[in-house]
């Protein structure tokens, strides 16, 4: 389960816990599995659009984002939330913490379990999914200016899949662990802060057909990624400060793909390195005018040295109301270890470069209304897609029965149109929306002109909340997901769809609150990806409990 932003690829967006970077280099692009997260401690999630690459790494051409989980702000505080609902699922979810002038910490833990529906979307056997999951954080306030800052996050899931043409009994386990920790310490009275850490991250999946006579292990990878990370922000004076920092990350795998055919097949292994050093600035020039250029500067071990470019420019006008933005910025994506090492993997691939740009502007309306457009453009060289062996493909794989292989589709188009809006229609009524038009396109070669796949061309988002008089909150979500096509040739399309849910929670005391939601209420019929099954209707219920 992936995240596409602005009709970049799932890989191209970067995923942070707690500005933890996650990924998984055995996963088949090198990318971050959102099926096996569950955010119930989460407190915000910001979403970063566009190209991010100076701070956050050359790969994140699509943009970032950051789920930031829960802080305690009392000195002991807890929560306790249960649900159960549709097709058997129940979610369990509690969390402890404290926070003093010196101590900060939390534990939290989930329970999730659901009997499913067909992963083949013809298909009539449930396939359930399990997942638990253990988190936890501590800040220790050594001196005012210094300070350890750890943070984790275990989860270990089990999943019931189909194949390729029908039910069948195969299942995967997966098993995630995420763990940081960090120095900070402030100099020259707080101006220049700093901050020193490791990050680890390390993933087990292995997939099982119970069936198979002599085998019954399909898929065993492990990935392990090490990041060791200096970062300082140097106020230099009111109207300029300075970002800047020092990277080093080894990332390892293993992969194969086993059963009765091959019972003993060997892993395939790889592993990388990546130096970096990057340098941003942003300077307020006049009131209201801020500008910021940044450097990165990559030493890959096998794609070897680059160097990407980012600057922006904000105006912001009439005390605020008026905010005019323009950026440009560079990717660079080195292949993943999966696409050069696995079984379908290509030692010809090359590195995935791109440039963007976008303009736009954001206006607030008589205090109730924020309306903002965007127009943005990415250019890229070099995609890596997985394609299918063509007859006369002389490439050792196509020998194999694998059947394709990872390849550079040479050059990609992607432009589009943002729209936002968020109105306050009464005290009450609060509305969002949003529109995003898409067109992501081949630009060369055999599909020169076709829509890449299972991009829609229109999206849309419309939400309505409601605060009763006497403490009832009421919403109402609508989504349309416009046309796609499921392969590079254009020849098979994934349909349009639309999605309605309601929601709605009353809180019984300030400790207490119950809560309801229907998904897709009107029941529709949809698939995100040609053959893979969807939810139907689902009604849930729960409570909160605060204390």
């Amino acid at each position: 389960t992936s995240l596409r932003i602005r009709g970049a690829e799932g890989h191209h967006t970067v995923v942070l816990i707690d500005g933890v970077k996650l990924n998984d280099p055995s996963s088949t692009q090198g990318g971050f599995d959102f099926g096996n997260l569950l955010i119930g401690d989460a407190s915000r999630i910001e979403v970063l659009r566009g190209a991010q690459s100076t701070l956050w790494g050359s790969q994140a051409i699509g943009g970032v984002v950051n789920i930031v989980t829960t802080e305690p702000t009392e000195a002991f505080q807890g929560s306790l939330d249960a649900e159960a609902g549709a097709r058997g699922t129940t979610y369990f979810r509690g969390g402890v913490g404290g926070a003093n002038e010196r101590l900060s910490w939390r534990l939290a833990a989930s329970r999730y379990s659901t009997d499913g529906y067909s992963a083949y979307a013809a298909g009539t056997e449930k396939d359930g999914y399990d997942n638990t999951g253990l988190s936890g954080r501590l800040n220790l306030k050594i001196t005012d200016a210094v300070s350890v800052d750890l943070r984790s996050m275990w989860s270990s899931g089990r999943v019931d899949l189909d194949a390729w043409n029908g039910d069948s009994r195969d299942y995967g386990k997966t098993q995630e662990l995420v763990a940081y920790a960090g120095l900070n310490f402030d100099l020259l009275d707080g101006r220049f802060r700093n901050r020193i850490g490791y990050a680890h991250t390390d993933t087990d999946r292995r997939n099982f057909n119970p069936d198979n006579k002599i085998q019954t292990l399909t898929f065993d990878a492990k990935g392990q990624n090490r990041r060791w990370e200096y970062q300082g922000v140097f106020a230099v004076t009111e109207a300029l400060n300075a970002t800047f920092g020092v990277e080093h990350e080894k990332s390892e795998m293993k992969s194969r793909s086993l059963g009765d055919w091959n019972p003993n097949a060997a892993y395939g292994r790889g592993d990388a390195e990546l130096n970096s050093v990057y340098g941003q600035v942003q300077w307020t020039v006049l009131d209201g005018l801020t500008l910021t250029g940044g450097l990165r500067y990559d030493d890959h071990a096998q794609y070897g040295d680059n160097l990407l470019g980012q600057v922006a420019a904000a105006w912001s006008l009439n005390d605020g109301a008026t905010v005019l933005r323009a950026s440009w910025g560079q990717g660079f994506r080195a292949p993943g270890l999966y696409e050069l090492y696995s079984e379908y993997g290509n030692l010809d691939l090359q590195p995935e470069e791109s440039d963007s740009w976008e303009i736009g502007v954001e206006q607030r309306l008589f205090d109730r209304a924020v309306v903002s457009a965007t127009y943005f453009q990415r250019d890229s060289d070099n995609e890596i897609d997985y394609g299918y062996c063509l007859p006369g493909d002389a490439h050792p794989i196509c020998g194999q029965p694998y059947g394709g292989y990872y390849q550079n589709i040479q050059k990609a188009e992607a432009k589009g149109v943002e729209l936002i809006g968020r109105f306050d229609v009464t005290e009450r009524l609060h509305l969002n929306a949003n529109y995003t038009w898409t067109d992501a396109k081949n630009a060369v070669g055999e599909h020169e002109g076709k829509r890449l796949r299972r991009r829609p061309e229109h999206m849309g988002n419309l939400a309505a909340d409601y605060d009763w008089a006497f403490g009832l909150k009421t919403g109402l979500s609508v989504r349309y997901v416009g046309e796609s096509f499921n392969d590079l040739a254009n020849a098979v399309k994934v349909d349009a769809f639309t999605l309605v849910d309601l929601r709605a929670s009353y809180p019984i005391d300030e400790n207490l609150e119950v809560y309801g939601r229907i998904e897709n209420a009107f029941d529709e019929e949809y698939q995100t990806v040609l053959g893979y099954g969807t939810a139907g209707r689902g009604v849930f219920g729960g409570v909160r409990v605060r204390f």
